[in-house]
């Protein structure tokens, strides 16, 4: 049985308990508190969940049925009498190692010399005026050019002429690849770090804005942006924005480049591809609302040219924190799904399962807490330059999914008993002091 004594020491100590709670000390000062429902869900950009990727053949060129010839390409012509002789062998050429690099290992041997077509889309020939060959296929260049030689300018007999063309390197596109996902990537791969969640202040997504360059060499009808991705790493991971960024016009140097760091480039014109007009910088959206109007890309809109840069940005730091009962840190949000406060509460390590069970679940320690677990969660956030709080009891969110508010960027989870459980959690914990240290006292006494 009690003692008198001991008994007198808890009253006393709750009574003090009621007094300080009373006085709303033990709790986040509520400033606009308000409820779950207050709050629609996606209120940065709308749920998350709502988007799925596009199809990646949207990103890809259609490609024509025949080759089609253009400026850079180089062409190995054979003429005889006039570039070789019937006396030497047909000079052939295989296919060099960067051409195996740059996927073109599927062209045949090239048989001839050598020779351009140049910027304006003419090739220069001996004895004859530069031959327009841009547009052309190489059974038709090879027509024009027998035309030229045995008609035109009568140099050789029709039908005793031997002229080959075949192509010899096709035209590339050199492309810079500024990537700020593969620096997150490899950053955390070194530190064994993850994208996840953090203690101690440091900045879980968007802290290092440091990424990898790569300038990739595409062949002609492979020089669109799906074929960039894969050349440089792949499609963006999930440290990256659901976005790829295209720079038109060519960079020189590095100066030029600096546009690459600001979200609006001084000096050029951001267009998405929705838009009309100019599109110095088109923005490419990767995922979409099942539903609604998808972005239209045309052709123009994914081919690259020479110095073109794609630029993939990483995600800026969307993250949560949580203190109170919670350990607290610092936590990322996903990028494609939504996180809602009972997500929020298993990624911080919270229990769940306890706050459907007035006495703890399996039993006395469960989960975070004592006998009566804490049930209370207030989430702070800023809206236009004010802090509201959010209040959301876990036995209502457990079953009424219109109580699981989702996580914003920047929010403070806090978890916190109620007046009635942190009461009736002291006064049991009390009670279970002054039985011990009865005990304690009768087996003194013996």
């Amino acid at each position: 049985m009690l003692t008198q004594r001991p008994g007198a020491r808890v009253i006393a100590i709750l009574l003090l308990l009621g007094t300080v709670m009373a006085s709303g000390c033990t709790s986040i000062p509520n400033r606009a508190t308000v409820s779950p429902t207050c709050f629609p869900n996606g209120i940065y950009g709308g749920p998350r969940s709502d988007k799925v990727p596009i199809n990646l053949v949207r990103l890809r060129q259609d490609p024509p049925e025949v080759y089609i010839l253009g400026p850079r390409d180089t062409l190995g012509v054979y003429i005889e009498g006039v570039l070789g002789s019937r006396d030497q062998p047909l000079p052939v050429m295989f296919q060099d190692e960067l051409a195996m690099k740059n996927s073109t290992s599927n062209l045949p041997p090239a048989i001839g010399y050598p020779i351009p077509i140049r910027d304006d889309g003419t090739m220069p020939l001996p004895l004859v005026p530069p031959i327009a060959a841009q547009g052309l296929t190489l059974p038709q260049l090879e027509s024009v050019i027998r035309k030229a030689y045995t008609i035109d300018h009568q140099i050789l007999a029709p039908g005793r002429d031997r002229i080959i063309v075949t192509l010899m390197k096709p035209r590339t596109y050199r492309v810079l690849v500024f990537r700020e996902d593969i620096g997150l990537i490899t950053q955390n791969s070194n530190n064994n770090q993850s994208a996840g969640s953090q203690g101690g202040g440091s900045l879980v997504l968007g802290g290092d804005r440091s990424g990898a360059g790569k300038l990739v060499e595409l062949p002609a009808y492979e020089n669109d942006v799906l074929h960039a991705l894969s050349q440089s790493g792949g499609l963006p991971g999930l440290n990256a924005e659901d976005e790829v960024i295209v720079l038109r016009s060519g960079f020189k140097n590095a100066q030029e480049l600096s546009p690459l760091l600001t979200d609006q480039p001084p000096g050029y014109e951001v267009t998405d591809a929705m838009a009309g007009g100019p599109k110095n910088v088109t923005r490419i959206r990767l995922r979409a609302v099942p539903g609604r109007p998808l972005q239209q890309l045309t052709q123009d809109d994914i081919l690259l040219h020479e110095g073109d840069v794609i630029y993939i940005k990483s995600r800026e730091a969307e993250v949560f924190y949580t203190g109170g009962l919670l350990k607290g840190g610092q936590h990322a949000i996903p990028r494609d799904y939504d996180l809602d406060v009972l997500g929020a509460m298993a990624v911080a390590g919270g229990s769940l399962a306890a706050s459907s069970n007035p006495i703890g679940g399996s039993g006395r320690g469960t989960g975070v807490g004592s006998v009566f677990p804490p049930t209370r969660v207030l989430i702070l956030r800023m809206m236009n330059g004010q802090q509201y709080t959010i209040r959301v009891d876990l036995k209502k969110a457990l079953r009424d999914p219109t109580q699981r508010i989702l996580i914003e960027p920047n929010d403070v989870i806090v978890l916190e008993y109620t007046s009635t459980e942190l009461f009736l959690n002291t006064a049991l914990n009390l009670i279970e002091f002054n039985v011990s240290v009865n005990q304690l006292f009768g087996q003194n006494g013996r």
